[in-house]
């Protein structure tokens, strides 16, 4: 059997829901169901799995401790697939070690506790990822303007806005615009342009910025899809090729300069986006530090000689020499070349208030691409298996199908066995959000200080001393996900939407006293 050859031949494009492993969006957004939990809340009579989700929820709104039950399910409430664990949480005193107190989650309303699932991805669960961007937010805005650890000393340091893209892989339908900025043609020509297959490559279109035509190939057959998920596989060992270019080309003007080498640093921030085409790119905060030989994980200004104009030509530089040519390949014994495109985009930053591209801005337009995955390409399947991958690849489907099946038919027993594992990310199996070790706090310490907070609001934590002279230890194990019914995860969800309410008004009105005190 030839490589090609390996693939799959179940019946496809089946009903939508049809497939247990498909959960319709409706359902996603509002809460995942465990199915392998029986639909019953303790203490009372189990309803049918034909039962309505207005039933499941009338049954649980009729119970005597719906209202503890809400409020124990309160931390995880919006959250579209909870995690769900049973156990024990002990408290002890860290000055003498003693006990303060052990509850057992099988006293708690339904056995069990239910912790958020995480998440970051918009379409799998819109709550998680807000909270994930909100801390995206604060770790890059954090590595440009300082704080919380970082001295407010960075945002005078040299920094570059920096967008890498990957070449092209064939023509696709796209928007241009001109320097007046009025959008032009798509692919305008006089005469007709026959491809190999017959299709005319001219579009006369003007492409509206939403149109689900951008991105697509104008042939599906003359498009090298191979070569492109096998980029997208490499595009983290690209990058880090890049900073060893960078970093090289950085050292060698230091030391044209008469300067050390190891007074020098880089650190960045990097997060990946999928096109619409279906390729990644990456938007990156590259910026210059200095080092101190008795301190190295001091963050200091860079020597006076090295400037912007320096971190910009190492950029361009890192930018062109940067490359590898992958391993051989059944497909391809030659390898694959990877490459970054010809568009680069490098804009300097100046964080001192004097320039238009603001911190904020920065650090949200990164935070919100922080949250996506392959939603802009329309793909939106979770890891794909032996049983799942006839309902998203097809040789000769969509585009998207196409870049599934290149995946999967390359990662086949004779190819790249990682290529299958990350088919369901069109190849891409880096992290979205990934930075230096000194660029800027981390997401545990984000997280770490969240946990605090919320124990000070909390009436039995509001003494401070008592806070930091405890410890809560979670002797815990898992007990499943998603809500035990269509009706819990409605409750929770809508209880979750009126606590955001409230607390927009409560914001509302503080702010309206405020100004009404100026005033």
């Amino acid at each position: 059997m030839t490589l090609e050859a390996q693939h799959h031949t179940a019946p496809r494009r089946p009903v939508p829901g049809s497939h247990p492993g498909l959960v319709p969006a409706s359902i996603q957004r509002q809460g995942a169901v465990d199915t392998r939990t029986p639909f019953t809340v303790p203490g009372s009579t189990r309803l049918p799995k034909s039962a309505t989700r207005a039933e499941h929820a009338f049954q649980r709104a009729s119970e005597p401790e719906y209202d503890a039950w809400i409020s124990h399910v309160r931390p995880a409430a919006a959250c579209s697939h909870p995690v769900r664990l049973a156990g024990e949480v002990a408290t002890f005193d860290t000055r003498t070690g003693a006990l303060l107190s052990s509850v057992q989650t099988a006293d708690l309303p339904d056995g069990e506790i239910y912790k958020p699932c995480g998440n970051r991805r918009t379409e799998v669960c819109p709550s998680c990822a807000e909270t994930y961007r909100g801390d995206a937010y604060q770790l890059i805005r954090t590595g440009l303007v300082g704080g919380r650890g970082v001295p407010e000393s960075v945002n005078r340091h040299p920094a570059v806005f920096l967008t890498l893209t990957a070449p092209s892989f064939g023509l696709v339908h796209t928007r241009r615009t001109g320097k007046d900025n009025r959008a032009l043609r798509c692919r305008p020509r006089r005469i007709p342009e026959l491809c190999p297959h017959g299709v005319d490559l001219r579009c006369d279109r003007i492409h509206d910025a939403d149109e689900r035509a951008l991105g697509l190939p104008l042939c599906l057959d003359c498009y090298d899809h191979d070569h492109q998920v096998v980029w997208n596989h490499h595009a983290s060992e690209l990058w880090r090729r890049t900073t060893i270019a960078l970093n090289r080309e950085l050292r060698r003007i230091a030391r044209s300069r008469g300067i050390s080498p190891r007074l020098i640093r880089l650190a960045y921030g990097k997060v990946a986006e999928f096109q619409r085409r279906g390729v990644v790119h990456f938007h990156v905060i590259v910026r210059l530090d200095g080092v101190d030989p008795l301190d190295k994980d001091a963050i200091l200004p860079p020597p006076a000689e090295l400037g912007l104009t320096d971190l910009a030509g190492g950029i361009a530089h890192a930018h062109h020499v940067a490359g590898l040519f992958t391993e051989p390949h059944p497909a391809n014994p030659n390898g694959w070349p990877i490459a970054w495109g010809e568009q680069v985009d490098a804009r300097p930053l100046r964080l001192d208030g004097g320039d238009a591209i603001t911190d904020g801005m920065v650090a949200g337009y990164l935070a919100k691409y922080a949250t996506k995955s392959t939603e802009t390409t329309g793909h939106l399947s979770r890891r794909l298996t032996t049983d799942t991958i006839d309902l998203h690849a097809d040789p000769a489907g969509t585009h998207v199908e196409r870049l599934v099946d290149a995946c999967w038919t390359l990662g086949g027993p004779r190819g790249w066995g990682l290529l299958r594992r990350w088919a369901h990310m069109l190849g891409f199996g880096g992290h979205f959000l990934t930075k230096s070790r000194r660029y800027s706090v981390t997401f545990r310490v984000l997280r770490e200080r969240r946990i605090i907070w919320a124990r000070t609001q909390a009436a039995e934590l509001a003494d401070e001393h008592q806070l930091e002279t405890t410890l809560v230890v979670g002797l815990l194990q898992y007990a499943g996900s998603g809500w035990r019914t269509t009706g819990d995860a409605m409750l929770a969800n809508t209880a979750a939407a009126q606590a955001r309410e409230y607390a927009r008004i409560a914001r509302e009105e503080i702010a309206h006293e405020d100004a009404a005190t100026s005033a």
